[in-house]
C-alpha cells in the first residue's frame, strides 16, 4: 500500500541532554528559533528561560511555532477516539480531552512530543499549592485564600478522574492503562496544564451573526487550550516584553518592547496577582513589583464587622434582614478585591455599603422598591481609588478600615517584617511574597480609611 512522504527519522540519542533533544526536535518540526534569542537553565529567573544573544527591537518575531507541532486533543495519535467519544468525556473543567492525550503521549516511546514532553521527566519541578502537604498549605498559606482554592482543585480532580476518566480508560485498554495512568499522574499533568498550557483567543463575535450562528462556530472548535513548544520556555513577569501571537497556520512569540542583549525575554501569562500565580505556576513575582498583586476581603467579614457594637435586638434583627437581602444579591463566600490602585469590584462593594449602612426607615424603602431604579444605578459615579477613599463616607470608611483589619488578622505574625529571614526554604520564601504583597495592600487600605 502506498504511503504519503515521512520526516526523516531522527535519532534522539541518550548522549544528548534533554534541552539539546528538544532543540534538535524543534529543527525537525519546523519551529524557527531567532538567532537573536536562546534556551537556558543559566542566567534565567527559573528552570528554563529565554535569553537574548543580542539587541532585539520591536516587533521582531522570536520564533514561530507550526501548528503542526502544538499539542491538543485534535493533533494528538488518539485524536479520533476522544472525537468519537467526546459526549462522554465532559467535565466541570473541560480539560479531560486535552489531559487524556497527555496521559496517551507523556507515557508513549513513539509519542511525536517525546522530546518535548521528556524536558518534565518526572514533574518534580511542578511545586504547586497542591503537591504540597495540608500543613504546609495551611500553615504558610493561612489568610491568603490558596488552601481553599487547593481542597476544592483536588476533589474535583479526583472527582473528574474517578467519573469521567478511569472509567475511559478501562473502556480502551489498548491505549491506555489504569496501572500506568494512575491519578496520580492525572494530578501531575492537570498542574502541568496549569502552568505551561495556553488558551487560544476567541475571535470576536460578528455583530451579523446571531446567536445560533456563533454557537454552532463554538461547537466546531471543541478545544481553545493547547500545549505550545517552546512558547512554556518563557518564564513571566508582569512588566513583560514579549507575547504570543495566534495566526491561522502558527503562532508566534513576538517582542513588544526593546530587550538589550543578555537581558531574560519574559512573556506574560496575563494580569496574576501573586496568590493566582503561586496557586496555578508554582511561582510568584517579588512582590513589590508586580504590579497585578491584590487581595480578597471576604463578604462575611463586612458582616462581621457591621454586627459589632449592636446594642439592640432591634439593630441586630435589622442587620441580619440587610445580610438575608445581600446574599439574594451574591454568594456568601464572595469577595471585594483591592489591587494596588484601589477596589477593583468598587460595583459589588459600594452596593453591599450601601445597604449595610442604611437607617432602618431606607431600607424600609429599599425593600419597597425592591431594590435601586435602574436611572439611580446609573448614576453610582463613587470611585474607590486610593485617592477617593479618604474622601467616602464616614461610616462607609470604618467599615472597610474593620473589614480590613480583620482580614489581615487571619495571616498570622511571622512575616510581620516583610523581608525573608535567613533559613527560609523556597516554599516558605513564595509564601511569604503571596502574604507580604496582600498584607501592605490591607495596610494602605486601613491607612487610607482611618478615622
Amino acid at each position: 500500500m502506498a504511503t504519503g512522504a515521512k520526516r526523516p527519522k531522527v535519532d534522539y540519542g541518550s548522549e544528548m541532554n534533554p534541552l539539546q533533544n528538544f532543540l534538535q526536535w524543534c529543527n525537525t518540526v519546523g519551529l524557527r528559533l531567532s538567532h537573536k534569542v536562546c534556551v537556558s537553565k543559566e542566567g534565567t529567573v527559573a528552570e528554563y528561560g529565554m535569553l537574548a544573544k543580542d539587541n532585539i527591537e520591536e516587533g521582531e518575531v522570536l520564533f514561530t511555532i507550526p501548528r503542526s507541532a502544538v499539542l491538543h486533543q485534535e493533533t494528538t495519535k488518539v485524536s479520533a477516539m476522544l472525537e468519537k467519544e467526546k459526549s462522554s468525556l465532559e467535565s466541570s473543567s473541560g480539560w479531560v480531552p486535552l489531559l487524556l492525550a497527555l496521559l496517551y503521549e507523556y507515557t508513549s516511546s513513539q509519542s511525536q512530543w517525546k522530546p518535548y514532553l521528556s524536558l518534565w521527566a518526572n514533574f518534580k519541578t511542578l511545586d504547586h499549592p497542591m503537591f504540597w502537604s495540608k500543613e504546609e498549605r495551611d500553615g504558610l498559606l493561612r489568610g491568603t485564600g490558596i488552601p481553599e482554592a487547593v481542597e476544592t482543585d483536588l476533589a474535583n480532580i479526583q472527582r473528574e478522574y474517578t467519573n469521567v476518566v478511569l472509567p475511559f480508560i478501562r473502556k480502551h485498554p489498548d491505549l491506555w492503562n489504569p496501572g500506568t495512568h494512575t491519578l496520580e499522574l492525572y494530578t501531575q499533568l492537570v498542574a502541568f496544564v496549569m502552568a505551561y498550557s495556553f488558551q487560544e483567543p476567541q475571535e470576536e463575535a460578528d455583530d451579523d451573526k446571531d446567536d445560533e450562528e456563533e454557537e454552532e462556530e463554538e461547537e466546531k472548535t471543541p478545544y481553545q487550550l493547547m500545549m505550545v513548544p517552546m512558547a512554556d520556555m518563557l518564564n513571566h513577569v508582569s512588566n513583560h516584553n514579549a507575547i504570543l501571537e495566534f495566526t491561522l497556520d502558527s503562532l508566534k512569540m513576538v517582542c513588544v518592547r526593546p530587550i538589550h542583549k543578555g537581558e531574560e525575554v519574559f512573556n506574560t501569562y496575563g494580569q496574576l496577582a501573586n496568590w493566582q500565580l503561586l496557586h496555578m505556576y508554582g511561582f510568584t513575582e517579588p512582590h513589590q513589583s508586580n504590579s497585578n498583586d491584590t487581595v480578597d476581603i471576604p463578604i462575611i467579614n463586612l458582616y462581621k464587622v457591621a454586627t459589632q457594637g449592636v446594642q439592640s435586638d432591634l439593630a441586630q434583627q435589622l442587620v441580619e434582614e440587610k445580610w438575608e437581602m445581600l446574599l439574594e444579591l451574591m454568594q456568601e463566600k464572595a469577595t471585594f478585591v483591592f489591587g494596588k490602585q484601589g477596589c477593583l469590584t468598587d460595583t459589588e462593594l459600594h452596593s453591599v455599603l450601601k445597604v449595610l449602612c442604611m437607617s432602618e426607615e431606607e431600607f424600609s424603602e429599599f425593600k419597597d422598591h425592591e431594590g435601586w431604579e435602574e436611572d439611580e444605578e446609573e448614576e453610582i459615579s463613587l470611585a474607590f481609588s486610593y485617592e477617593a477613599l479618604p474622601g467616602l463616607n464616614a461610616s462607609w470608611k470604618w467599615l472597610i478600615h474593620e473589614a480590613a483589619r480583620l482580614t489581615a488578622s487571619s495571616y498570622g505574625d511571622w512575616e510581620e517584617g516583610g523581608s525573608a529571614p535567613e533559613g527560609l526554604s523556597s516554599r516558605q520564601q513564595r509564601a511569604l511574597q503571596v502574604r507580604c504583597g496582600q498584607r501592605s495592600i490591607l495596610h494602605r487600605l486601613m491607612e487610607l480609611t482611618k478615622s
